[in-house]
């Protein structure tokens, strides 16, 4: 247990300005420390004042700060001052540990007098460098490497990432942390049934539907579920809740070619009042990505009470529990039995249902809370190393 306060920095640009899974992810652990750790001074390092869209959503504190660049350089030179510029105002605001929330710390953080900690989410780039332009892949490897042996700590979302972490780059088991994202309460909380209803009729929701949330895109691998449908003749209708990309239309040019155009209908742009609700009414919950850092919508799913259905070979398991059912990323007919033996015994889905609540529960606020806290006093208490030898590394 940590008892002292401390003032905490985090690189804040994604929370403010990013509905994304690294914007989901910062605005997370700013959240939980706000509920959970009043005392603690937060302060958030934000390129662009105009840009501050979702801070809204990260309950204010008296001691919660904001900062954004000064002076006429910074000012037009907003993204090199993440990289360079911030250094010093951490430096001038006295913080004790400054958190890097997505892959990335300062060049320069060694300069700033304070301790560092950055969290990895994935490094999916290098498993599947076919989804990623040669320029994005060198950057992301430079950043996210330098990041790792820069920092007094690395947090890793999942074991699957932390493993990677040491197998890609070679970073000391004892220095990274598993400290894993929850999801938000709006999954787990009551849902009125005129709000159910309201979502139903708007969205024209089927009775029974297997739904999936989350970008469609290739890696995504949405198009195992139109082909596990497509090959087992299973008509329920799949509602598909994410971004549009040129993969939408690949799946959609696959299910006009074998007649089945109905079978997936894509949902986008549904605001997140919404979306606990499409959880709450689906029948069943598909997510056949072939890699992620966690698994974020996993854990929606057992957390509204929907069983699961995910793909191995990344850290599905991890965020899912032990009581989803989990195939082959390239196994149709595992896919299609899955989808057939969830939708149609129900002794089983009671028990996935019921398993995946309890196992959701370990993701609870309180206790990620406490184990950030633990990184944080691990950090503080940690030698760290002279800007020389830093930078020797």
């Amino acid at each position: 247990m940590y008892f002292c306060t401390m003032k905490i920095g985090f690189d804040a640009k994604r929370a403010a300005q990013n509905r994304t899974g690294l914007g989901n992810y910062s605005r997370y652990v700013l959240r939980i420390l706000s509920e959970h750790m009043p005392e603690e001074e937060l302060h958030l390092f934000i390129p662009n004042p105009r840009k501050t869209d979702f801070l809204s959503e990260i309950p204010k504190t008296d001691v919660m700060k904001t900062h954004y660049p000064e002076g006429g350089l910074w000012k037009r030179l907003r993204s090199l001052w993440r990289v360079w510029g911030i250094t010093k105002d951490i430096g001038r605001q006295n913080i004790d540990i400054f958190h890097g929330l997505s892959n990335e710390l300062p060049l320069n953080i060694g300069r700033s007098g304070c301790r560092s900690v950055v969290t990895i989410h994935d490094l999916i780039f290098l498993h599947t460098p076919e989804y990623y332009k040669p320029i994005d892949r060198w950057i992301y490897n430079y950043k996210f490497r330098r990041a790792c042996i820069n920092a007094d700590r690395v947090i890793a979302v999942s074991e699957y990432t932390r493993q990677d972490i040491i197998r890609h780059y070679g970073i000391s088991p004892d220095k990274i942390d598993v400290v894993y994202q929850g999801c938000d309460p709006a999954f787990a909380a009551p849902i009125s049934e005129d709000k159910l209803a309201e979502v139903k009729a708007r969205y024209s929701l089927p009775d029974r539907f297997i739904l999936y949330v989350g970008s469609i895109e290739k890696r995504k691998n949405l198009m195992l579920v139109a082909k596990a449908m497509t090959e087992s003749g299973n008509d329920t209708q799949v509602i598909a809740v994410g971004k549009h990309t040129p993969y939408t239309n690949e799946i959609r040019r696959y299910l006009h070619d074998n007649g089945r155009d109905d079978n997936i209908r894509f949902v986008h742009g549904v605001p997140f009042s919404d979306l606990p609700a499409f959880y709450r009414l689906a029948s069943l919950f598909v997510y056949p990505s072939r890699i992620e850092g966690f698994g974020i919508p996993m854990l929606e799913a057992i957390s509204s009470g929907v069983p699961a259905i995910g793909c191995t070979g990344s850290c599905l398991e991890e965020a899912g529990g032990p009581d989803c059912i989990y195939v082959d990323p390239d196994d149709v007919k595992g896919m299609a039995d899955a989808i057939g033996r969830v939708m149609n015994d129900e002794a089983l889905r009671k028990k996935m249902i019921d398993n995946g609540r309890k196992y959701s529960r370990r993701f609870n606020d309180e206790a990620l809370c406490q184990e950030l806290m633990n990184v944080y006093e691990h950090t503080a208490k940690s030698v760290r190393p002279q800007p020389c030898a830093r930078h020797a590394r």
